[in-house]
């Protein structure tokens, strides 16, 4: 992320996090972190990523690249807050992370992925067998 996509990162976390202040509603900020591991800078650039954030209003932070538990060790030591890391097939498992101590865990998009292999395999179905199968739950 060039600095005026991350200068402008910031500024919507802020502004996220006075517009909530304001109305003094409840709202977690869990600003995403793109750049571990293989993103521009790696781990220090996470790890200064993160601290912007947190300073500018966010309370958490995700970082969708630690996906691996020495990917996720350097995170969990320098972010100063929550960190979420992603679990799906072939990353850590749910228990992992805790143990690496991550405080927070999402499985990002995979949910909406197997819905929608749900979906499809349903309308496969359909047409052939009724409703069965995928259509059932079973």
């Amino acid at each position: 992320m060039p600095p005026q996509a991350a200068a402008a990162q910031t500024a919507r976390i802020a502004a996220a996090r006075e517009a909530t202040d304001a109305e003094g509603g409840p709202l977690f900020v869990n600003a995403r972190v793109d750049a571990c591991p293989r993103g521009a800078g790696g781990v220090d650039r996470t790890l200064e990523r993160a601290a912007a954030f947190r300073a500018d209003g966010a309370e958490g932070v995700v970082v969708p690249g630690a996906v691996a538990p020495e990917t996720v060790k350097e995170p969990v030591a320098g972010v100063d807050g929550p960190l979420n890391v992603m679990v799906f097939p072939g990353a850590l498992t749910v228990a992992e992370p805790a143990a690496l101590g991550v405080t927070r865990i999402g499985a990002g998009a995979a949910l909406a992925r197997a819905a929608r292999a749900l979906v499809r395999q349903a309308a496969r179905e359909l047409p052939e067998e009724g409703p069965t199968g995928a259509t059932t739950g079973s």
